[in-house]
């Protein structure tokens, strides 16, 4: 009863609120995988790679059904050419994580100090693993809120972009931020960092969910015109997250085919998420 009751509250809650709790969800799931660094320190590099596979395919999945998808039933419901915000906004979306990739300093896993991307800094690896997985914490956080703020709009008309479906979204892209907190704070204390220091620099990277979420349902509640564009760009930026970092990081070690598998997974753990739910 008590959780039918917290259930109803929060399908009538605020969607802005709705947007901070689902990122901070997504936040506390970043940082249960940060925190298997207390129980053991040597994970299977196969294991951490289908499960950046798996994250891979859940951001594929939700960029197809959760986004674009409905930024296309939007736009036609709108009067617009079906496929153009889609479009625009996935293209302005991948451009702005390519320009943050190009000035932002940052590390992809398993690769050494020397190959860090971004403007030349003295930061140490610990804090270039950080920015690298909070890169593309940021624009999971800002899908997860213009859903959320596109279901509080109510302005889709086929339904598919619904608090429901928002609740899937967000529930996909939390599982998924399990193994990327693993991703930063596993290699960290295989390199002798502290069990303590490796948990907070690993959960540190998912901080920006809550607030990323908030400002995408904020900006779409404001501008409902943006809406359909929103929902491109969300699924733009998250799409170069996965083909500029999570797959190349998860077969660079010889594990294609499982990491391969795992994407596999992922994209069908998502998509049952975004059609039972959604």
């Amino acid at each position: 009863m008590d959780g039918q009751l917290t259930a109803n509250w929060f399908l009538q809650a605020d969607p802005l609120l709705q947007a901070f709790l689902a990122g901070t969800l997504a936040w506390f799931t970043t940082a249960a995988g940060a925190a298997v660094v207390f129980l053991n320190k040597n994970v299977s590099r196969k294991f951490l790679d289908a499960a950046l596979g798996f994250a891979a395919g859940v951001m594929i999945a939700a960029s197809i059904w959760s986004l674009l998808e409905p930024s296309m039933s939007m736009a036609e419901g709108m009067g617009l050419i079906k496929w153009f915000p889609a479009t625009t906004g996935l293209i302005l979306g991948a451009l702005t994580i390519r320009l943050a990739d190009a000035y932002v300093p940052h590390l992809h896993l398993g690769l050494p100090e020397d190959a860090a991307e971004g403007v030349k800094t003295r930061w140490r690896r610990a804090t270039l693993l950080v920015m690298a997985i909070t890169l593309h914490n940021i624009p999971e956080g800002l899908a997860v809120g213009v859903l959320f703020g596109a279901a509080a709009t109510g302005i889709d008309p086929t339904g598919s972009a619904t608090v429901m479906a928002a609740i899937a979204l967000a529930l996909g892209i939390s599982i998924q931020n399990l193994p990327e907190g693993m991703a930063v704070s596993l290699p960290l204390r295989g390199e002798g960092v502290s069990r303590v220091r490796s948990f907070n620099y690993g959960q540190l990277s998912g901080l920006v969910n809550p607030p990323s979420a908030v400002i995408g349902a904020f900006a779409v509640i404001l501008i409902q015109p943006i809406l359909p564009y929103a929902l491109g760009f969300a699924a733009g930026a998250m799409l170069f997250v996965v083909i500029e970092e999570l797959i190349p990081s998860s077969q660079q070690a010889g594990n294609a085919d499982i990491a391969t598998l795992g994407t596999i997974v992922g994209f069908c753990v998502m998509m049952i998420l975004d059609v039972t739910l959604g």
